[in-house]
C-alpha cells in the first residue's frame, strides 16, 4: 500500500507553486492529497489535485478581532484534526505560512511525520516554530538567516523547484539585447501596485530608442488604467494577472523587471532571463531583499531598492543594462551554470529517496 502524504499551501502563488510541485513529483510513487485554504484555492486546477479547503483566519494585531481569529484557528486545528485521521496521513508536507499553522499543529498531535520547506533566504515564522519537530526541512541555501545552528543538520539541500513543463523547454533568447526589447514585469500573484504607476516614464523613454513590447502582470482594478496608458503610446503590450502557464511569457522575454519571489526568481535563471529585481519591502523579515542577494551574489541578477525606485534611476539603470552588453551577457552563463545540474530526475529522486528512508 502507498504512503499517504498530504501537502499543505495557500496564500499567495508563491506557497501554492511550489506545493504542486511537490504533488507531482510525489503522486505516482505515493498517494498524495493537497489542503488549501480559500486565498490559495483561486491558484489551483481543481481537475488535477485530492484537494480539500481548510481556511485559516490570519492572527492580527486587533484585539477586538482576536478572540474571533482564535476561534477560527481551533476550528481549523479540529478540522485538521479530522482529516488527518481520516485519510490516515503518513507525511505531512507544509510549504509554510500562517494556513500551514493548524495542520501542522494536528501533525505534531498524531506525531505524524512534517517535512518542512523552505524557498526564501530568511527562515519563515511557522517554519522556525515546526522546525524541532521536522524531519527535513528542504531549502535552496544552507546559509538561510536566522537558521538556528543546532538545526542545520535539518537542512536537506535541493533545486529550485520548477513545473515539469519548464525542463523541456529551451529558451530563444540566447543572445545579447539589440534593438528589440521584450520586456516582461511581474508583480507577484497579487499584482503591483507600485509597478503600475512608478515604471511609465521608464518605458515610454524606452519605447523611443528600441522597438519594445511590454507584458506586464497588474491588477483586475488596474488593467484598463495601463491598457490606456499602453495604447496612447503606441507601445505593444500584453496585460496578465495570475497566469499559471506563465512560461510563454518567461521564454519570450530578454529582460525582466519583477519582484523577488522565490519561485519567480528560480523560474527566470533557469531559463536564463536577466532580472532587474526590486523587492517587495514589506515582506516579511525582508525576505525578498535576500532572495534577490542570493541571486545577486551569483551574478544573475541586478537589484534596485523600492525606496530608490524613482523615474529617473529606473530609466539609466534599464539603459546601462541594455548597453552593457558584456555584463548582460554575463548574467545569462551564470544563470546557465547555476541552473546546469537542475533537472526533474534529480530532484524527484532526491525528494523520494528521503521520505523512504525515514
Amino acid at each position: 500500500m502507498k504512503k499517504k502524504i498530504l501537502i499543505s499551501t495557500g496564500g499567495s502563488g508563491g506557497h501554492v507553486i511550489p506545493a504542486t510541485i511537490f504533488y507531482e513529483q510525489l503522486k505516482n510513487e505515493f498517494d498524495v492529497f493537497l489542503v488549501t485554504d480559500k486565498r490559495g484555492f483561486k491558484f489551483l486546477n481543481l481537475d488535477k489535485y485530492k484537494l480539500t479547503i481548510i481556511n485559516t483566519p490570519k492572527l492580527t494585531g486587533n484585539l477586538f478581532l482576536l478572540p474571533l481569529n482564535l476561534f477560527g484557528l481551533l476550528f481549523s486545528m479540529i478540522k485538521s484534526l479530522f482529516f488527518l485521521k481520516k485519510n490516515g496521513i503518513e507525511v505531512l508536507i507544509s510549504t509554510g505560512g500562517y494556513m500551514s499553522l493548524p495542520i501542522c499543529m494536528a501533525a505534531k498531535f498524531f506525531r505524524i511525520k512534517i517535512y518542512l520547506f523552505e524557498p526564501n533566504m530568511v527562515l519563515g515564522r511557522v517554519n522556525s516554530i515546526f522546525l524541532r519537530y521536522t524531519e527535513k526541512i528542504f531549502c535552496y541555501s544552507n546559509e538561510i538567516i536566522n537558521f538556528p545552528k543546532k538545526y542545520l543538520s535539518k537542512i536537506l539541500l535541493i533545486d529550485s523547484l520548477l513545473r515539469k513543463e519548464f525542463y523541456s523547454f529551451t529558451s530563444k533568447n540566447n543572445n545579447e539585447i539589440k534593438n528589440e526589447i521584450n520586456l516582461l514585469i511581474i508583480g507577484g500573484s497579487q499584482g503591483a501596485e507600485a509597478f503600475d504607476n512608478k515604471l511609465k516614464k521608464s518605458i515610454i523613454s524606452l519605447s523611443k530608442k528600441y522597438k519594445l513590447n511590454v507584458s506586464q502582470q497588474t491588477s483586475f482594478q488596474n488593467k484598463k488604467n495601463l491598457e490606456d496608458f499602453y495604447s496612447q503610446n503606441n507601445i505593444s503590450y500584453q496585460l496578465f494577472n495570475f497566469e499559471e502557464n506563465i512560461l510563454k511569457l518567461i521564454s519570450n522575454a530578454n529582460l525582466c523587471i519583477t519582484r523577488a519571489g522565490a519561485s519567480t526568481l528560480s523560474e527566470l535563471t533557469y531559463l536564463n532571463i536577466p532580472f532587474l529585481a526590486i523587492p517587495y519591502p514589506f515582506a516579511k523579515d525582508n525576505h525578498q531583499f535576500q532572495n534577490a542577494l542570493f541571486y545577486k551574489n551569483k551574478n544573475c541578477c541586478w537589484i534596485l531598492k523600492q525606496d530608490e525606485l524613482n523615474e529617473d534611476v529606473l530609466e539609466n539603470n534599464l539603459i546601462n543594462i541594455i548597453q552593457n552588453k558584456d555584463d548582460y551577457l554575463s548574467k545569462k552563463r551564470s544563470m546557465r551554470n547555476f541552473s546546469s545540474k537542475n533537472t526533474w530526475q534529480n530532484t524527484n529522486q532526491k525528494l523520494i529517496s528521503v521520505i523512504n528512508e525515514n
